[in-house]
């Protein structure tokens, strides 16, 4: 086929129309799956938190009290509950914490957080139980479960404040959670400490 009659073979309705279709299929694919993704990185580097003891007028710390009796405010956070990261569908690795901070709110800190990134990743807390392998990739969202945040980086040390009525004793996990296609990157089993 000349170049002419290659031309001519473009312009007709048929080839024109697949051309269309396929340029929209191949923008909808990438917006939907963001498979650059696979090659970025993105580090978060959250200090450890610590919230503001309470002082008094005199700029001088005040102890808790505890009906009539003071209670010393602790120094800094108080691990409440804590676990490993284990890989479902993307290798993921690091720990999970749930702090109380001098103040009393709580804050889930995942520390040394390795995993690929991936589109709408979210920090689920569920009441699944963390199961290694693949029945456990879709399980984080089937019964009570709260969405703290979208994920800040794929690794890294990340502070999330969680709500002051939030009841952990729901909650038996954390997930690392694509939302786009509800499966868990990775997730934590959280056991008292």
């Amino acid at each position: 086929m000349d170049k002419h009659g290659f031309l001519r073979f473009l312009r007709r309705p048929v080839v024109l129309a697949a051309l269309v279709v396929a340029v929209l299929a191949a923008g909808f694919g990438a917006y939907w799956f963001q498979p650059w993704k696979l090659v970025t990185d993105t580090t978060v580097r959250d200090e450890l938190p610590m919230a503001a003891v309470p002082t008094s007028a005199d700029g001088t710390k005040t102890p808790a009290r505890d009906g009539m009796k003071e209670t010393p405010v602790p120094a800094g956070p108080m691990p409440l509950s804590a676990g490993n990261l284990i890989s479902h569908e993307h290798a993921t690795s690091g720990t999970v914490k749930v702090l109380r901070l001098p103040d009393g709110s709580r804050t889930l800190r995942i520390e040394n957080l390795d995993t690929s990134d991936g589109p709408d990743l979210r920090v689920l807390l569920s009441d699944a139980k963390v199961v290694p392998g693949k029945a456990g990739w879709h399980v984080f969202d089937d019964g009570t479960y709260t969405t703290l945040a979208k994920l800040k980086g794929n690794k890294g040390d990340q502070n999330y404040a969680l709500p002051a009525d939030l009841d952990l004793k729901q909650f038996r996990s954390v997930s690392i959670w694509c939302d786009r296609f509800d499966v868990s990157f990775g997730a934590a089993e959280l056991a008292p400490t």
